[in-house]
Order: C-alpha cells, then sequence, then structure tokens
C-alpha cells in the first residue's frame, strides 16, 4: 500500500470534486458535485489557495485547503486552514496528521506567523485532533461573523 501527501493538480479535478462534495455534505450543505469541480477548478486556476490531497494507491482520500492572508500585527502572511476532510473508509489511519503537517511545512516555507482554523464545537473528532496536531484553543476573543445569504 503506498501513500502519500502532495499538492493538488487539475489532473486530481474529477476525484478531489467528489471528495470536496462529500465534505460540503458533512458540513449539511446539497450535494453540488458540478458546483464543486467549478470551485476547486477556479482555486487551482487562479491559484488563490493552496491544495495538498492524501493520496493511497492512486486514489484520492483526503484533502487539505488554505487559504492567504495577512496578519497586520505580525506584518506576515497567515494561513486560514479553511477545509480538511478525510473519507470516512480511510479515517484513523493518519491522513489528517500527515495532512495538517503538509500545512505546517507550508506555514515554514512561505516565511508565514501561522495558520488558524476553526471548527464546529461538535466536532467532536476534530476538537481532539487539532490539539493533538499542536494547535491551541482561544477563548480569549470573541468570533463575529456578517454574511450575505444566497
Amino acid at each position: 500500500m503506498k501513500s502519500s501527501i502532495r499538492k493538488a493538480t487539475q489532473e486530481d479535478l474529477i476525484q478531489l470534486s467528489k471528495l470536496f462534495d462529500e465534505y460540503r455534505m458533512f458540513y449539511h450543505k446539497t450535494s453540488d458535485l458540478a458546483g464543486a469541480q467549478q470551485f476547486l477548478s477556479d482555486r487551482l486556476k487562479k491559484n488563490d489557495s493552496e491544495i495538498f490531497v492524501a493520496e493511497d494507491n492512486e486514489k484520492l482520500v483526503g484533502f487539505v485547503q488554505l487559504y492567504p492572508l495577512f496578519s497586520s500585527t505580525r506584518m506576515k502572511l497567515y494561513w486560514l486552514l479553511n477545509d480538511l476532510y478525510v473519507n470516512a473508509g480511510f479515517r484513523g489511519k493518519g491522513f489528517s496528521k500527515a495532512l495538517i503537517e503538509e500545512a505546517k511545512e507550508l506555514c515554514r516555507t512561505s516565511n508565514s506567523c501561522g495558520m488558524y482554523l476553526e471548527t464546529g464545537k461538535e466536532n467532536i473528532i476534530g476538537n481532539q485532533l487539532y490539539p493533538s496536531a499542536g494547535f491551541k484553543k482561544y477563548d480569549e476573543v470573541n468570533f463575529y461573523e456578517w454574511t450575505i445569504d444566497v
């Protein structure tokens, strides 16, 4: 069995779109495979996010997607780990941690000040995974959101 973590390419689009659609459904969104494919194709073409995939025997089994931001107080690049997903049949095999380690390496090589993420309080697995991967939970700040419903 050969497993690897690598940067996503346009050639991954079909398999990656299926994983991305599964990810969205995990967060209670309606399946939209065509929309997922268009969204990811745009990200890859515009190079406005970094996507790494976990591959097992030439099958994509997970991904992580990060978006670049900036910290004004630190005057450095800061990454938002926005999406992390591993197919249910491949969980518990270290793919999530390997994807997080690849994200950490991106932070190091891009001379950023780090990365942050958010996850739901009900995400039991994520809320165990992230501290074990070195993330610190901050209760000192309030998180606010303003959205436009579409």
